[in-house]
């Protein structure tokens, strides 16, 4: 959202939209105290307890956007877990779009309503920071069942004066007014002098009885040391009235004198403002103008720009297409070159062997070895034959001495008589 379109919103929800951030982060503030956040929260991150306006954004106040987005990232999973929620604590290398994300989660699983991107919660501080903070508070507090109460005003005394305002005009009531008369009698009474007293003084040295002279008093003191005496009780003299505070006159005298004050600084800083405003009427005039002279001054140079720049699109697209194409055959290319490397490899290692008389003694050793095991395979066939041909005419031999060997047997032999 741009600076204008941010003023422009502002303007629309009201001049006090602006300090409205202030009023909800020290409303946290108190409810986090009220959940004991120092102890349960702070020393265990050995972190310093925040301040009135630690989450608003404000070009007067300055902050680390770093540690306020950490603070209230731990802060929101401290609140949503004694909420009654499971919720990990963040780390400070996790991803942040992921832990807000996660935040708002929970917190529309709480029933609020979220009409803010959370892109809003990324610098860690304003509105909308100050705002999730406090429902997380109040769904905490309400889980350890915790209520605010109407607060309870003492009773006030009718010795303090009470101003209302009704048409532009102070009125009093009749006890006030006495109370107030009051006061100012029993503070004449402790500044005055007793004169009764002084009266006293100044005849306790008469012995006549009767309280009138009966001729004229004459003075028999000097000048010198009347004005000694004078100046001994002249501050004895003096009526001196004390302020108090509470004075609903004092007060009023103040708000004149700011009041003046405010109105001769305003006529002061009008006449600089009007001044001002006038310089920069002239200077966006000035703007203005020359502005419209160096667009038309370069409008042809800006339509040849746009259609260099559609050139360049193009051109673009084309190259795109044939990189494209480029890489496919690079890949085919590839794949060939392979190919034909295993080719060659087996050509040389073929026309080396080829060249290479190893083989030739190879195969005659070879030879002279198969030679051998054929002589040695003849000696063993012939033995074998010559074992066999022993076998058979050993069998013969048995067979012929069996045939000699036969008796006739015995109904033969009775037959035969």
């Amino acid at each position: 959202m741009s600076e204008e379109a941010r003023r422009g919103e502002d303007a629309d929800r009201g001049p006090g939209s602006v300090h409205q951030a202030f009023v909800v982060m020290e409303n946290l503030l108190e409810k986090l105290k009220v959940l004991n956040y120092e102890e349960e929260l702070l020393s265990k991150h050995n972190m310093k307890s925040l301040s009135r306006h630690y989450f608003v954004s404000s070009p007067f106040l300055a902050s680390n956007s770093g540690e306020q987005f950490y603070m209230f990232t731990i802060m929101a999973a401290w609140l949503i877990n004694i909420a009654g929620r499971a919720f990990a604590e963040p780390q400070e290398y996790d991803e942040p779009n992921a832990t807000v994300s996660n935040i708002l989660t929970e917190l529309r699983a709480f029933g609020v309503k979220v009409d803010f991107p959370p892109s809003k919660l990324k610098s860690g501080s304003g509105e909308h920071v100050c705002f999730v903070l406090d429902r997380l508070a109040e769904e905490a507090l309400k889980k350890r069942g915790f209520t605010f109460r109407r607060p309870s005003y003492p009773t006030e005394n009718t010795e303090e004066e009470s101003v209302m305002e009704d048409d532009a005009e102070l009125t009093f009531s009749k006890v006030e007014v006495e109370t107030i008369v009051r006061e100012e009698a029993d503070e004449d009474e402790e500044t005055m002098m007793d004169l009764e007293a002084l009266k006293l003084r100044t005849t306790h040295t008469e012995a006549e009885p009767s309280s009138k002279p009966d001729e004229i008093l004459e003075s028999t003191m000097e000048a010198a040391e009347w004005n000694l005496e004078v100046e001994r009780v002249l501050p004895l003299l003096k009526v001196t009235i004390r302020t108090d505070n509470k004075d609903w006159r004092i007060h009023l005298g103040q708000m004149h004198q700011h009041r003046d004050g405010i109105q001769s600084s305003l006529t002061e800083a009008k006449s600089y403002l009007d001044k001002l405003q006038e310089d920069i009427g002239k200077t966006l005039e000035k703007v203005s103008s020359r502005e419209k002279y160096i667009n038309n001054q370069l409008e042809l140079l800006i339509q040849e720009y746009r259609s260099a720049q559609a050139q360049l699109s193009e051109a673009k697209d084309h190259y795109q297409q044939a990189s494209g194409g480029v890489m496919e055959r690079t890949r085919v290319l590839a794949e060939i070159s392979e190919e034909l490397e295993k080719v060659k490899q087996e050509m040389e290692s073929k026309g080396s062997s080829m060249s290479d008389r190893a083989s030739v003694v190879k195969v005659k050793q070879s030879l002279t070895k198969l030679k051998q095991e054929v002589d040695q395979m003849d000696v063993r066939i012939s033995l074998i034959q010559h074992k066999l041909q022993q076998a058979n005419l050993k069998e013969k031999s048995n067979m012929t001495r069996d045939m000699h060997a036969t008796t006739i047997p015995e109904p033969a032999a009775g037959l035969f008589a």
